[in-house]
């Protein structure tokens, strides 16, 4: 080969190797922005609470499932961080129960691993949360920070205190709505009250909000878990809002999806509402996000002591949580969609001192009559709606039965939770479960000593049945709740009931021994805007049978004994059909905003009250009676 073709060999050689350098040299280049890009999306990422909840998730399960052998750890060490151990992993499984010191000790754990281990700053905490740029919030990003720093001042009355200062939970009238208004919080009212209270964030207050999202989403009960916590009557889920099952693929579904994608027809998974001050108010700025979220929410919610499964075939469940709130799960198909009731119970609101104040003019006459009642030992019914207050005075009136007599419960779910309130009495409760019916429950109380029943819920003709038969026999006095609008209703109830189980066949029968048994009604009301107070006391007089005529034997002419006769078929037949065996007669009502003596007692109940009384009850109830009944201290039998 000459000297020229080597030289163009070598030429085209180094060529060929520059540009295979060029080429290598833009590769690692390009590989480097892309691996660059993707560390810096990775990094963005790493600050969204998906990212987070997956880290904390991860953690946790190292946290409870490592092995301390092989850490070359001392003996004292390695005890401690078994029960450190310990103690997570069963706060890890009590939180979701209504436990708030398990709820605590998790949530503590979290911030500690956050703080600790994944590099949070003032700047990136704003991708989890913008907290610098408030237009950017949602109104539930809001809520929650407004709730965390009433909660940090005022502890479990902290909802209620946002509520009252941003008048929140007031009547509000809507464009094309029937008129008669709704009790709703919407997310620009929420926007509004954010801008007022705005105030400053520090660090730490910042994390303990991400923690909280991030437990509410993971372990707890997504957007009502903190608002479950409050001091408020209760809170529901998925009880408004247009069930996925409902949504039809007809001509009109192009229209539907359009407005729900707009957010003008809302979903059942858009539905949060509490109970508060007797009122359902609708928190439209929430939402669960997703049916799948509900649900998850439904299937954890109830789990306390393990009451079986709910599944399609049971279709519902009803139990308890850890601090005493009862909780009602539903699901299709017994529900249109999955739903669940928590109702709450505060045993430090129990007193008639809190139920029964000087809002209403002569409240005294009605607490005074009460507290008799209960110490002349009355088998008592309270009635009203739902939420009217009955569980909430049964619990308070139990203060004033005398405190040697012994307590006997029987409920559905446990709900009265006596022995927190009164815990050095002599009180057992007892519940239904699925193998031990209501009936079963009570027959064993006649062989536990006891002097006095309770039934938290005369909800079913068997409880009902059982409960006029023990009323007579079985203890001292019986007291109850039932939801009768009227005193007629209660005794054509428990008359029916009576028939049904077939402890008689005849209904005057079965309603005189309704009426013999049943001293008074106290029917408790709510109106629409919450206020509850007791609406009246009606006694349950009994109406004795008099003799029928017998005029006709002493007739002497023919026709005057066939009209005597005539007069006593008549008698008979009117008191055979239609004869009154029994009339609830108010002792007291609320009329014009106040209380009112109306008609006394009868003889009868005032004697056997006056039986069961200690001396000095009894001097001071007959000072109560002459006062306010005055002549009229006594009725009629």
């Amino acid at each position: 080969m000459s000297s020229i073709d080597w030289s163009l060999f070598i030429n085209r050689a180094c060529i060929g190797f520059i540009v295979l350098i060029l080429i290598v040299l833009v590769y690692f280049k390009l590989a480097y922005k892309g691996d660059e890009r993707e560390r810096k999306e990775k990094q963005n990422n790493k600050y969204t609470l998906p990212e987070i909840i997956g880290y904390v998730k991860l953690a946790l399960n190292e946290m409870t499932s490592a092995s301390l052998d092989d850490l070359g750890l001392s003996e004292e060490e390695y005890n401690r961080r078994l029960n450190q151990r310990a103690t997570l992993i069963k706060s890890l499984k009590d939180c979701t129960h209504g436990d708030l010191n398990a709820k605590t000790f998790v949530k503590s754990t979290i911030f500690d691993l956050l703080l600790k281990t994944y590099d949070f700053t003032e700047d990136n905490m704003n991708g989890v949360i913008p907290f610098h740029h408030p237009m950017a919030l949602t109104s539930s990003e809001k809520f929650d920070i407004m709730l965390y720093q009433y909660k940090a001042m005022y502890g479990l009355n902290g909802l209620s205190r946002l509520l009252e200062e941003h008048r929140l939970a007031e009547l509000k009238y809507r464009d094309g709505g029937s008129g008669s208004g709704s009790y709703v919080i919407t997310a620009e009212e929420i926007d509004d009250a954010y801008d007022r209270f705005r105030s400053v964030l520090h660090f730490e207050d910042k994390l303990h909000i991400i923690v909280q999202r991030v437990y509410q989403t993971f372990k707890g009960f997504s957007v009502i878990d903190e608002i479950r916590d409050m001091k408020i009557d209760g809170v529901s889920g998925g009880v408004s809002g247009v069930p996925v099952s409902q949504v039809e693929y007809d001509d009109d579904f192009y229209d539907f999806t359009t407005a729900i994608n707009e957010q003008a027809i809302p979903f059942s998974h858009d539905s949060v509402w509490i109970f508060y001050r007797g009122k359902s108010v609708h928190l439209e700025f929430l939402s669960f996000g997703t049916e799948a979220e509900l649900k998850r929410v439904c299937q954890n919610i109830y789990r306390y002591n393990n009451p079986g499964q709910l599944s399609e075939a049971n279709g519902f469940k009803v139990n308890e949580m850890k601090d005493g709130s009862r909780i009602v799960v539903v699901r299709p198909s017994f529900s249109e969609s999955w739903a669940f009731f928590v109702r709450k119970f505060d045993p430090a609101s129990a007193t008639l001192d809190q139920l029964i104040t000087d809002r209403i003019p002569n409240h005294d006459l009605v607490k005074s009559l009460l507290i008799y009642l209960m110490k002349g030992g009355r088998i008592v019914a309270i009635t009203g709606a739902q939420g009217s207050g009955k569980t909430t005075l049964l619990m308070a009136l139990v203060a004033y039965i005398n405190e040697t007599f012994t307590l006997r419960i029987q409920e559905m779910s446990f709900e009265l939770h006596l022995r927190k309130i009164y815990n050095k009495r002599n009180i057992l409760t007892f519940r239904e479960t699925e193998t031990v019916s209501g009936q079963s429950g009570l027959d064993v109380q006649k062989k536990t000593d006891g002097t006095v029943n309770i039934l938290g819920e005369v909800a079913t003709d068997e409880v009902a049945a059982w409960m006029i038969q023990m009323a007579q026999v079985a203890s001292l006095f019986t007291i109850f709740t039932h939801h009768a609008k009227t005193f007629k209703d209660l005794v054509y109830s428990l008359r029916n009931s009576l028939l049904k189980q077939g402890v008689f066949s005849n209904e005057k029968t079965a309603e005189e021994q309704v009426v013999r048994v049943l001293n008074f009604d106290v029917h408790l009301r709510r109106d629409p805007d919450g206020a509850r107070y007791v609406e009246r006391i009606t006694e349950c007089v009994v109406l004795d049978e008099e003799e029928y005529p017998t005029s006709f034997r002493d007739a002497k002419r023919s026709d005057e004994r066939f009209t005597a006769m005539m007069e006593s078929m008549t008698t008979y037949f009117q008191r055979s059909t239609g004869r009154k065996v029994g009339e609830g007669r108010n002792i007291i009502e609320y009329q014009d905003g106040r209380y009112v003596a109306v008609h006394p007692i009868s003889e009868l109940n005032y004697r056997q009250m006056l039986d069961m009384m200690e001396p000095a009850d009894q001097l001071h109830f007959q000072q109560f009676m002459a006062k306010n009944w005055g002549g009229m201290a006594i009725g009629a039998s």
